[in-house]
């Protein structure tokens, strides 16, 4: 299995991954539109598709630039003492969970979160998987209000952060969208590439324009190129074992 599967190796990936020398192009009007979303509702989502290299510098590009210190996170709510941990010394990283392997963690995150001065940061998923895909959308936004994190960037994957209803359900951005209708939110618009969710995938899409960039009054960011992440993953028994299942 690809991937990094020890403690060691991950420690090492995250030492490596540079924060510095990425370079997000903003376009002016939509840099300003999602300021407005962040004035009038304190929240600004942004949607990916997880396990792809460049996405922890998307969102430390779209802090630096929005100026936010506030950062909510599509991880499971009962791992933050041990990212505080990890914040403070640089271990914790041994949770069963961080290892799961479906590209929400990855190393480059590690990296970014150090990047960030006086940051603060919520995890919203339960964690528990119902199989009812609009309920644990409808909690993972109860999460973030209850949080009052205001202003902050919520991060989920693209599926959960629409503000309108799709064939899934009802998602978290339509259930942000309804308590604050002025919310926005930014869309990761991949071209070609590799990504880590599970296993190494490859796809192909289009993004024409690099950076952030607004289309019909919607907020986008173009990564017409894109790596594979980085991800922590360990083989499902012995993922079962360490969590006592």
């Amino acid at each position: 299995m690809p991937g990094v599967d020890t403690l060691d190796g991950l420690l090492r990936a995250v030492t490596e991954f540079r924060t510095d020398g990425y370079e997000l192009p903003v376009e002016q009007a939509a840099l300003d539109r999602a300021r407005r979303s962040l004035e009038e509702t304190g929240l600004l989502l942004l949607g990916e598709v997880h396990g792809v290299r460049e996405n922890p510098l998307v969102i430390l590009a779209l802090m630096r630039a929005l100026d936010l210190t506030h950062l909510a996170l599509e991880w499971p709510e009962n791992l933050k003492p041990q990212l505080d941990v990890y914040l403070a010394d640089d271990t914790g990283l041994d949770h069963p969970l961080w290892w799961l392997g479906d590209g929400r963690v990855t190393a480059g995150h590690f990296a970014m979160l150090k990047a960030v001065p006086e940051l603060s940061v919520t995890l919203f998923d339960g964690g528990m998987f119902t199989g009812d895909w609009s309920q644990r959308d409808a909690l993972m936004a109860e999460r973030v209000l209850s949080a009052r994190i205001e202003p902050a960037l919520v991060v989920a994957g693209n599926a959960h952060t629409l503000t309108s209803p799709t064939e899934l359900g009802l998602p978290m951005g339509a259930c942000l969208a309804s308590a604050r209708p002025a919310l926005k939110s930014v869309r990761i618009q991949y071209g070609s590439g590799s990504f880590y969710t599970i296993e190494p995938r490859l796809t192909k899409g289009f993004a024409a324009v690099a950076g952030l960039y607004t289309v019909d009054e919607e907020l986008f960011v173009g990564l017409p190129e894109f790596g594979e992440a980085t991800v922590p993953h360990l083989p499902f028994e012995l993922l079962r074992d360490r969590l006592g299942h």
